[in-house]
């Protein structure tokens, strides 16, 4: 493959980890994260140096996610989806790999300049990785129970959550009770995530491609979906419940949920590709929405 390395890592991250839309994602993520723990609790927010760490532990989190991706999925990329970076020769697994280990360090490292007591979650959520790369030691076992798998593989979203809140709870020595309805927001949030990307029209379904709406049939699949969006509402007005804001942040879940609902339904009914882009990005906006009204949000209306 022609280019030089450089380029080529730049187009790699365009189609398979693509920063444009990845990090507002996770700087509002984690950023919200880390407020929310300080609001729950009352106490007063962390300097910049926290933040920043978060963000960075995300980041590198999220991207060692997807170098995990490629080696489990590098036989079915080869075989399905040979127009992936990898299968098609534009860099090698062996050097995404290897930018994968050299994040490994530079995590640890932003853990430690916060304290010891970091470095645990992180581990947790490692250990979580690896197992999840492996399948759990059951690859077979696992993709025949499609339900399980996705609950199994999206656990990791709170334990990701559990460490970025951890840098604003763990100087204090525990985590505020109110704070799992954020961190359960993480787990429905990213079964919204998962779920609206593989949400497929009919048209484009491929063989040896797994998607949702392939294995339940696109009606049911986007009513599951639904079902997820909803979930995730409810834990927002928990949540809101929790810092004393249920009603407000109600409302603004609620225009979100009234758009997810027209985005799914819309999908259901007609399944055309429009549709099923529609709700890929109506599930990011979504997230997004969530993260910045639960992290925010009370923040400013305590400010008020």
């Amino acid at each position: 493959m022609t280019g030089s390395l450089a380029a080529r890592l730049w187009i790699y991250q365009a189609e398979r980890f693509p920063l444009k839309k990845t990090v507002p994602l996770l700087a509002v993520f984690s950023a919200a994260s880390i407020t929310a723990s300080a609001v729950l609790a009352d106490r007063p927010l962390p300097g910049l140096g926290g933040y920043l760490i978060g963000f960075g532990l995300a980041l590198i989190l999220f991207f060692q996610m997807r170098v995990c991706d490629e080696v489990k999925d590098l036989d079915d990329d080869r075989r399905f989806r040979p127009e992936r970076p990898i299968p098609r020769g534009l860099v090698s697994l062996r050097l995404i790999a290897s930018l994968g280990l050299v994040t490994v360090p530079i995590a640890l490292a932003l853990a430690l300049s916060w304290g010891a007591g970091l470095v645990w979650l992180l581990l947790l959520v490692w250990i979580w990785l690896a197992a999840m790369t492996v399948e759990f030691g059951g690859p077979a076992w696992l993709k025949a129970r499609p339900v399980l798998y996705l609950l199994s593989h999206m656990a990791i979203m709170p334990l990701i959550d559990l460490l970025l809140t951890g840098i604003e709870w763990r100087p204090a020595g525990s985590p505020h009770p109110g704070l799992w309805w954020f961190i359960g927001l993480s787990f429905a949030n990213g079964c919204v995530l998962e779920l609206g990307r593989k949400l497929w029209a009919p048209v484009n379904e491929r063989d040896g491609v797994e998607t949702y709406s392939r294995l339940w049939g696109p009606r049911r699949a986007a009513m599951v979906w639904l079902g997820f969006v909803g979930l995730a509402f409810g834990l927002l007005v928990g949540f809101g419940a929790a810092v004393g804001y249920p009603r407000i942040l109600a409302v603004v879940g609620f225009t979100g949920l009234v758009a997810c609902f027209w985005a799914g339904l819309r999908y259901r009914r007609n399944q055309t590709t429009a549709d099923e882009q529609r709700g890929d990005m109506i599930a990011g906006v979504w997230v997004f929405m969530c993260y910045a009204a639960a992290g925010f949000l009370p923040l400013l209306l305590d400010a008020v």
